[in-house]
């Protein structure tokens, strides 16, 4: 793929020859936002790093769903020159450490360090072209040692990084090793002593390293605790100090600040209640507030890699993320400005006095992620450079709507709080007919403790262009209103969140917004089972669609990966102990409740949820005649990175929505089989 932005050819659809919009039915608006355009030369764009060595070289990570969903690790030198792709043709970056992956490469003194999703070894690339090098050796079974969120000491020896084995005859072993970096293929334990490890941070002169550590039953956002030990040639030396030990905070995104000759041990941690970036003493292990206030810095750490504050040149900049999305703090003239959703952030060096420059991979409600170049941040007004632009989608701006931010009551007796962003249908050529409201679609979020995005999503757009009314729920658990919030699921998952989905739709229906006959549920994994849950449980919904969703709690409880393996206890209760909660919980034992037709779309690699959970629903959907579409994606995982399912999903999804609620979509759809219909 040229490092060019592309530029995509939408099907233009010419609009009628009259004054204004023409009134349609809603759900048949033309639009020129089709599924393929979600993909065509899309990029996932993260994990903005400055070289340590050479700061003038900006690494970040590309995934494009029009090449398989591959990875590819880019590079540009900020001193002038275009983007390049370093990594060799066809490569895929990815680590497959706690299943979710990310951090799977990290540059140094110019070459790149990455994993190579096939065989999960570890290599060292010293420039694009140049023929890899192996840095680890091979394991005894295929992709059992696998390795993630590395960096590399100040004298090029050792790359510190997390491993995680698969040859323990029991579940893995995530442990902290040392990985020669000379292609001797050598690999020490430098570290064992948690169920889980993440983000080795060695500080600027190598002598020390900090990480991030926690055990079962905890999540990283529940408790962590933040080792600091000496390092020296790749063995571990004494303990410095360990903040945490209570298990009263998260803890996490570590890293150092090289200050006026001194390093500076940075952290978020959510004590306060809001995840806010902290200094910590080496001494006493107390944290001093650096960035703080009603906002979270961090998020949850899902997967490796990221950071969202960048510390050097004697200013500190951190991603603040606000209800309607993220503003930078401490950059003086809110250059960051036009953008809500900002995934990384680093401090690179440029000019004959090494100027900072803040960069970060950023995207906002009109324009996809794009890399940024904060031109001497900190300093006065600074210059905002774009180094890799996001795609020209060519749309007329009225197709593209910036979320109302809603807050509404929701729970018994609408005691409680919860959030959401609702996007209205927006399409200049279109409006509804006189009378008429508009479908809406709930969308619930993964994780559960994930949160809706705060940027352009053509996959929401996709449907607001159509007529389609979107609302986007941050029930409670949610990140991104502190660590009480979060916490308001323990013990309520499939109550509290289903009833804030339902909630939110109620709350547009009564407001006038939407057709109360009209309301369809859609989400993914953790989101898909609030979708059963609430299709089960309530009779508000006319159609849901399922991604990869858990319809079988002690099924899930037995048979999930290491990382969420324990999940659970702190979301329904301890298994089996509580395992009348995960039975009365569970959608497959409420066959019952099941009268609204629902679209299931699965990969049948997904170790997360495999397909036996969606497998269960289908087949006691179609036993009680309740109209049902299911679709197998071959060689997906747990979500859908190839260019072909991506369109197939969302098509189905369309094509299903459109069946069930009596409206014809202006698009060409692919026939769906639906059966009991």
């Amino acid at each position: 793929m040229s490092s060019a932005h592309t530029v995509l050819n939408f099907e233009r659809v010419e609009p009628a020859e009259v004054s204004g919009p023409t009134a349609t039915p809603y759900g048949e608006w033309p639009s020129p936002v089709t599924a393929a355009s979600l993909v065509s030369g899309a990029a996932g764009i993260s994990e903005v790093i400055a070289d340590p060595m050479q700061p003038w070289l900006l690494w970040w990570a590309e995934s494009r769903p029009d090449e398989g969903g591959r990875t590819a690790v880019m590079r540009c030198d900020l001193r002038g020159g275009e983007p390049l792709e370093v990594t060799p043709a066809g490569s895929n970056v990815r680590t497959r450490v706690h299943e979710y992956g990310g951090g799977g490469w990290w540059p140094h003194d110019g070459s790149l360090f990455y994993v190579e999703f096939g065989d999960q070894r570890l290599r060292r690339l010293d420039a694009p072209g140049a023929e890899p090098v192996l840095l680890t050796g091979e394991p005894p079974e295929p992709r059992a040692w696998r390795y993630a969120d590395g960096r590399v000491t100040p004298d090029g020896r050792w790359c510190v990084c997390v491993r995680e084995r698969h040859d323990t005859g029991a579940e893995p072993v995530n442990e902290l090793a040392a990985v020669a970096a000379d292609g001797s293929r050598r690999a020490v334990t430098l570290w064992s002593g948690a169920d889980f490890v993440m983000t080795p941070r060695v500080s600027p002169d190598g002598s020390l390293l900090a990480w991030i550590a926690w055990d079962h039953p905890n999540m990283p956002w529940d408790a962590t605790r933040l080792h600091v030990h000496r390092l020296d040639d790749g063995r571990l030396g004494d303990e410095v100090m360990v903040v945490g030990r209570d298990g009263d905070r998260s803890l996490c995104e570590p890293g150092w600040d090289p200050c006026d000759g001194v390093a500076r041990l940075l952290v978020c941690s959510d004590h306060e209640d809001w995840w806010g970036l902290y200094e910590a003493d080496l001494g006493s292990g107390t944290l001093s507030a650096v960035v703080t206030g009603a906002f979270d810095v961090a998020t949850p750490p899902w997967v490796f890699g990221m950071q969202r504050w960048a510390a050097g040149g004697g200013m500190t900049a951190a991603a603040a993320g606000m209800p309607s999305g993220d503003q930078i703090e401490g950059i003086g003239d809110g250059a960051a400005g036009a953008d809500s959703s900002i995934d990384s952030l680093t401090m690179a060096r440029v000019g004959p006095d090494c100027d900072p420059v803040l960069a970060y991979a950023g995207a906002g409600y009109r324009h996809e992620t794009e890399v940024v170049a904060l031109i001497g941040a900190g300093r006065g007004r600074c210059q905002r450079r774009v180094v890799r632009p996001a795609r020209d989608l060519g749309l007329d701006p009225g197709l593209l709507v910036e979320p109302e931010a809603i807050t509404f009551p929701t729970g018994p007796g609408g005691a409680a709080t919860a959030h959401a962003l609702y996007y209205p249908p927006a399409n200049p050529d279109c409006a509804g007919p006189p009378g008429q409201l508009p479908p809406l679609l709930v969308h619930a979020h993964g994780g559960p403790t994930a949160s809706a995005r705060r940027r352009l999503q053509l996959g929401i757009t996709y449907w607001t262009s159509r007529g389609i009314a979107v609302v986007d729920v941050d029930y409670r658990g949610s990140t991104g209103y502190g660590r009480r919030y979060r916490q308001a699921l323990d013990g309520a998952w499939g109550i509290a969140d289903v009833e804030d989905c339902v909630a939110a739709a109620q709350f547009l229906a009564d407001r006038g917004d939407v057709d109360p006959q009209r309301l369809m549920i859609r989400g993914g994994s953790a989101g898909g089972f609030t979708v059963l849950a609430a299709l089960a449980l309530h009779d508000v919904f006319a159609a849901g669609s399922n991604r990869y969703g858990v319809a079988d709690l002690e099924a899930l409880a037995a048979d999930t990966h290491k990382f969420e393996s324990r999940y659970l206890d702190r979301l329904i209760g301890p298994y089996p102990e509580a395992r009348d909660t995960y039975l009365a919980r569970s959608p497959i034992n409420h066959l019952d409740g099941f009268d609204a037709p629902m679209i299931v779309l699965q990969g049948d690699e997904d170790e997360i949820v495999p397909p036996s959970q969606s497998e269960m629903i289908v087949d006691a959907l179609k036993a009680k005649g309740v109209p049902v579409a299911y679709l197998l994606f071959a060689g997906e995982q747990h979500g859908f990175r190839t260019a072909e399912n991506i369109v197939a999903a969302l098509e189905a999804e369309l094509a299903f929505f459109g069946r069930v609620l009596g409206f014809t979509p202006a698009d060409d759809l692919p026939v769906l089989e639906i059966s009991g219909l």
